[in-house]
């Protein structure tokens, strides 16, 4: 499979010498918008309010060149930012299964991930280690939030499932 585009609708909230996406943008390994009409059209949004999760049975779309796309904002104001881009886009919601923080502001705390955890966990789970890896290496935790979340990353991977998916996070958060 071929690199996925990926996209982050970002909406400025948070220090900007702690965000991800700008390094990212710089890098030239994401698309950037500052609102939602400009994102793509077809693919996902990773939303931790949606009611499915992001599985490998997702590999389809993206196969037909769906993209990623991540809301990068401040968790502190995850629910009115969501609200603020709701029905702005088309993009199927998708939530990540359970994984581990390895950025600095929220170090260990589960599912409190960066955009670029957020991306690299994604590309990780439709089976695209190499993208993903290139997704983390700009950051001093990327490689640690892989190492630290491998064996669920591998499991959510190889999962035939959303239910498999499910069933994997009980037995590593339980």
């Amino acid at each position: 499979m071929q690199s996925v585009p990926l996209h982050v609708i970002h909406l400025d909230q948070d220090d900007p010498k702690k965000c991800t996406s700008r390094k990212l943008h710089q890098s030239g390994l994401i698309n950037l918008h500052e609102s939602a009409n400009s994102a793509p059209r077809r693919g996902y949004l990773l939303d931790p309010r949606a009611k499915t999760v992001l599985a490998p049975e997702d590999r389809g779309l993206i196969s037909l060149g769906g993209s990623i796309v991540v809301l990068d904002c401040s968790w502190k104001h995850i629910e009115e930012s969501l609200d603020l881009i709701n029905g702005r886009t088309r993009l199927e919601g998708r939530i990540l299964p359970l994984l581990l923080a390895a950025n600095p502001v929220s170090w260990g705390k589960v599912g409190r991930l960066s955009s670029a955890e957020a991306l690299g966990a994604s590309l990780a789970i439709l089976g695209l280690w190499e993208q993903a890896r290139a997704v983390v290496e700009p950051f001093p935790f990327g490689n640690q939030f892989l190492d630290l979340n491998r064996e669920p990353l591998e499991a959510y991977s190889s999962a035939d499932s959303r239910t498999d998916i499910l069933e994997i996070q009980t037995e590593f958060f339980n």
